[in-house]
């Protein structure tokens, strides 16, 4: 072996290395506010008359915040298994658009995208496209360590919340209440993070159609109605800019 092709190995790892302390420190945001939401997420679903277990699996399985408070709220009503199927999967639709979007911001092939991109959801998409936007370069290490530290604390704040139990924050109302929102503040504080002036009139076009059909409609066809509209409009303006 060349000493030449030895010191460009070890190169590697350091790039590599470096790149798994940098998501792990662009992650901390995410775990910090997955926790809390996390455990309050299993102690609604031991309320709901979930197991331990079965609160853990949902968590493992499912990994959507929204679509699993939603889960238990559909099994706590009794609601027909295939609705309740229906409904989930209509709610993560949009996570379709998140893996092209991503490697469009990042410029370059994945190898293991099949693997990491299960963690992709929509607080560690916004904290990889503010990450790449500041410069990061994208790599399947950094996607591991990001979507690995999200995960992990997803589940294991899960864990917690279910074991504790159903009367877990019965003591603490306004923290109760403050949980409900925490999950929409981390997302918001993330988005922000990489606002551009060139994007407002996307937002502003997804949040409308959003308000309009969740209005009219459902919640449900108002999320994708305004996640379609903002994507058509950044489509047909980014080509017009082009061309």
């Amino acid at each position: 072996i060349h000493p030449q092709d030895i010191f460009k190995e070890e190169k590697g790892r350091g790039k590599m290395q470096k790149a798994g302390r940098r998501a792990a420190i662009v992650a901390l945001p995410i775990v910090v506010g997955y926790l809390p939401i996390a455990f309050s997420f299993g102690v609604a679903a031991t309320r709901a008359g979930l197991s331990l277990f079965e609160a853990v699996l949902l968590s493992v399985l499912v990994y959507s915040g929204a679509a699993q408070f939603v889960a238990i709220a559909l099994i706590a009503a009794g609601t027909p298994f295939l609705v309740s199927v229906a409904t989930l999967v209509a709610m993560s639709l949009r996570h379709i658009l998140y893996g092209p979007s991503l490697m469009r911001a990042a410029g370059k092939p994945a190898r293991y995208a099949g693997i990491w991109g299960f963690g992709l959801t929509d607080e560690v998409l916004a904290a990889a496209l503010g990450a790449f936007a500041r410069g990061q370069v994208f790599s399947d290490r950094f996607m591991f360590v990001l979507t690995a530290a999200a995960y992990g604390a997803w589940v294991l704040g899960t864990y917690f919340g279910a074991l504790a139990g159903a009367a877990a924050l019965e003591q603490w109302p306004m923290l109760n209440a403050s949980l409900d929102f925490m999950l929409t503040a981390l997302f918001l504080a993330l988005l922000l993070s990489i606002l551009q002036r060139a994007q407002l009139g996307i937002i502003v076009v997804a949040v409308v159609v959003m308000a309009a059909a969740g209005i009219a409609i459902s919640p449900v066809v108002g999320i994708l109605a305004g996640m379609i509209a903002g994507a058509a409009f950044g489509t047909f303006t980014g080509g017009r800019d082009a061309g």
